[in-house]
């Protein structure tokens, strides 16, 4: 492969036979493959030949059109040109585009498995205040926002925790406004932590020497001051106070439990991939979507899983049994309208995965992507020129997820967070790459129907040939296991 990028053109422009002389229609031609045609960078092709822009002609539309997205802005126009050096270099590559990186941090902690290890507490609030003692009236040390990790250090009463922070300073936080991230698995572990724990749950509580309200008090507890009885019954509980045994009114008392942040660790489901340069696929996705619903499977797009997992990083959803993810991928100008009417047809969304060099008035068009989106459906980036990630450098890869990604998001005014890699190319460089670069998902090619959290840059997925029937595709949707049942 050449190190030094080519530049792929976008848009269909027309040959004249005849020459023309460089004056006028040349100069036009190389404004408009230079500064509309170039989305960014390609690797392997060769340079234009010099002198071939005097083989160009433009009609009135084009250069309308050209002015139209150019001069002015591209209004009318979400798809926008995009220019980027030709160095060749891995080190001299410059206008990267500028991206929302804001939720890589949301990303990786999503992906960081459901639990974190150790006392570790997450901010489950729009923020936190972190306050120099247990006090409302306290000093304010710092604040954490939603998400943000801190290491607890004690609960010296129920309404506050003392936190460790990441830079190794200590303070106070409000104990609602955290959790502890945990599965299903281990939240009986967890909770079995503090089993026996109580708070006082009243302005104050008295301490009494003997089991009678008549008895000598010894004190009082404060509200929220936790205690561990060392026996109760119905009415009393038996406590140590200031070196002394005492007895409390259990009616004031209330279980201890801090906040648990319940979410799945593993998900069963199957990515079916359906790529349309294959020959009847179409034939056959009509008759797979039939049969799963029929079968009531459920489909979703990536867009309804990244809502599902960023709803688990706030309280316990799941993802609804016999659920698969379906997505589309190799359309162009002349089949995205036939598949979106299949979909359209059977009342189905699926994630459109588009590779942006087919971006273009004469390509895969405005109109097409506002239609797939109007009727529900999701488009993600299948990345730009389809090289496998794994052969391109490091700056080539990042121009590669970062371009694409722009350029969708700038033609559906939606995030883009998953890419399907070319080819199901996929290692540790190029997953680092893809997070990096913003995306939430990386679609590989295992097939698996059962994945991790920790996977979702390298997610599983079936792709489905022609020669597959209906059964086939519902034992991947179902397993073996269930059809046996």
């Amino acid at each position: 492969m050449s190190s030094s990028y080519s530049y792929p053109r976008t848009a269909t422009v027309r040959r004249r036979h005849s020459a023309r002389s460089a004056n006028g229609s040349s100069v036009v031609a190389f404004l408009l493959v230079a500064c509309f045609g170039i989305l960014f960078a390609g690797c392997g092709s060769p340079p234009p030949e010099e002198g071939t822009a005097d083989e160009f002609a433009f009609t009135e539309q084009d250069v309308a059109r050209f002015r139209e997205l150019v001069m002015e802005g591209g209004s009318g126009s979400s798809i926008q040109p995009h220019l980027v050096s030709d160095e060749g270099s891995d080190t001299n590559l410059s206008s990267l585009p500028v991206l929302d990186l804001s939720n890589i941090d949301t990303y990786r902690a999503i992906r960081g498995g459901a639990s974190d290890g150790g006392d570790i507490y997450r901010v489950t609030n729009e923020f936190v205040n972190i306050r120099s003692s247990a006090s409302v009236t306290s000093s304010l040390v710092d604040r954490l926002k939603r998400g943000d990790r801190m290491e607890l250090l004690a609960f010296p009463n129920a309404a506050w925790a003392k936190i460790l922070l990441p830079n190794g300073s200590e303070g106070f936080v409000s104990s609602r406004y955290i959790a502890k991230a945990t599965s299903g698995e281990e939240l009986s572990a967890e909770k079995e932590k503090f089993a026996g724990q109580y708070f006082v749950n009243f302005g104050f509580l008295n301490v009494r020497s003997q089991p009678d309200a008549d008895s000598e008090k010894l004190g009082e507890l404060p509200s929220q001051a936790i205690v561990k009885p060392l026996s109760m019954d119905d009415v009393w509980a038996r406590i140590t106070f200031e070196g002394k045994e005492g007895y409390v009114a259990v009616q004031y008392l209330k279980s201890f439990t801090p906040n648990f942040l319940v979410q799945q660790r593993t998900y069963t489901l199957p990515v079916l991939h359906y790529n349309m340069e294959r020959e009847n696929i179409e034939d056959v996705l009509v008759q797979h979507i039939a049969k799963l619903k029929e079968s009531g499977v459920r489909i979703l797009t990536f867009a309804d899983f990244s809502d599902i997992l960023l709803k688990q990083q706030e309280r316990d959803v799941r993802v609804d049994p016999n659920s698969i993810i379906l997505c589309i991928s190799g359309v162009d100008a002349d089949s995205i309208k036939s598949v979106s009417d299949i979909l359209h047809a059977s009342n189905t969304d699926a994630t459109f995965f588009l590779q942006t060099n087919l971006l273009g008035i004469d390509g895969i068009s405005e109109k097409m992507i506002l239609t797939l989106l109007a009727n529900g459906n999701d488009i993600q980036s299948a990345l730009h020129t389809g090289d496998d990630l794994r052969s391109l450098t490091n700056s080539q890869g990042e121009l590669e997820l970062k371009q694409s990604r722009q350029l969708l998001e700038e033609a559906t005014s939606r995030p883009v967070n998953a890419v399907l890699y070319p080819l199901g190319g996929v290692n540790d460089r190029v997953q680092t790459l893809a997070s990096d670069a913003g995306y939430l998902f990386g679609i590989g090619a295992e097939n698996e129907r059962i994945f991790k959290r920790d996977y979702l840059l390298q997610m599983p997925s079936f792709s489905i040939l022609p020669t597959m029937t209906a059964e086939d595709v519902i034992t991947i949707a179902l397993g073996a296991e269930d059809l046996e049942e």
